[in-house]
């Protein structure tokens, strides 16, 4: 197969002016940018994990506020129930018949706010919207419109009134991407922008909801060689196997690795990696710029590891480590 230059032939002008627009009211934070951009055009949801403060929320309101987009958010308490998400049914005196009320899950980008703040039975009611695409109400099934992205905002577990996920919902999301602290030169232009207040930051939707759809559609003409399919095996498998791969120090360390899921997300993202990078055909690079925010959040931790305060991270570190690349 003879590769090439992909921007002749798919326009990803789009791209780059939803960025620059992103720019103009977050400082720095390009990685979170970049994976957000990268799960937007994969159609998968994504976990974002920070400290408060970090501009987690702002960059989601940001980016949905620039693609022309219904756009929900939905704040997690501990007293949430789930028909507030999907809605429920209402007798209808007049009709004397019971009829829908649609809850806020009915958008297109569903920001789901602090969604570790509620119990297991809350956040599991997303489980069917993220998976299947549509909602159960009644006896009833309602489609959602497409595109649908759930973006969801969490603190760490150490933090006082969280619940962690159910395992079967973090699955789901395509991307868990840790946010860190902006840097020293970065703080400083926060600082400055904060205390202009002539700075106004008026947001238009300039992305159509067709640009996005398109650029998923092209993504089934980006190339997986072989090679590269079974780098992406290697290190799924690695994961549930490390023994297999040299890796005995972390048989102890993993109690689950990660799922199928994790080998599609892994190589729908990289395509998408690819097509941002101008080409149409996925490299190595591009699978070890998203590994880690796909696979982070896949594994499960023995107690020896928890106790040892292993990461998920260093696991992770040692398997790219330890299987050749292509």
């Amino acid at each position: 197969m003879n590769h090439k230059d992909i921007n002749t032939t798919f326009n990803t002008d789009f791209i780059d002016n939803l960025k620059d627009n992103i720019n103009k009211v977050i400082v720095g934070q390009s990685n979170l940018i970049e994976k957000i951009i990268l799960g937007i055009l994969s159609d998968g949801h994504i976990l974002l994990e920070g400290l408060p403060g970090l501009a987690k929320t702002l960059t989601i309101k940001t980016i949905a506020q620039l693609i022309k987009l219904n756009f929900n958010r939905i704040q997690f308490t501990p007293d949430l129930l789930p028909a507030d998400i999907l809605g429920t049914l209402i007798f209808n005196q007049q009709k004397n018949d019971f009829e829908v009320r649609r809850g806020p899950i009915f958008s297109n980008i569903i920001l789901a706010d602090e969604i570790n703040r509620s119990p297991a039975k809350v956040q599991s009611a997303l489980l069917e919207a993220m998976e299947e695409r549509q909602v159960s109400i009644g006896t009833d099934t309602y489609k959602l419109d497409n595109p649908f992205l759930v973006m969801a905002t969490q603190n760490p577990l150490d933090q006082d009134g969280t619940y962690p996920l159910p395992e079967a919902q973090i699955d789901r999301f395509m991307f868990k991407v840790i946010v860190d602290y902006p840097s020293k030169a970065e703080e400083k232009l926060i600082l400055s922008r904060m205390a202009d207040f002539s700075i106004k930051r008026e947001i238009e939707s300039i992305v159509e909801p067709n640009d996005i759809l398109e650029a998923r559609k092209f993504l089934n003409t980006v190339h997986i060689s072989e090679n590269i399919m079974n780098y992406i095996v290697d290190i799924i498998e690695a994961t549930r196997k490390p023994k297999d791969y040299g890796l005995n120090s972390l048989e102890q360390l993993i109690q689950l690795g990660a799922s199928p899921r994790g080998t599609i997300f892994l190589a729908k993202s990289a395509k998408s990696r690819a097509l941002l990078q101008g080409r149409d055909y996925v490299t190595p690079e591009d699978i070890r710029f998203i590994f880690k925010d796909v696979l982070r959040h896949r594994i499960i931790l023995t107690y020896e590891a928890e106790a040892e305060e292993i990461s998920q991270e260093y696991i992770l570190d040692k398997i790219i480590e330890s299987i050749p690349t292509p």
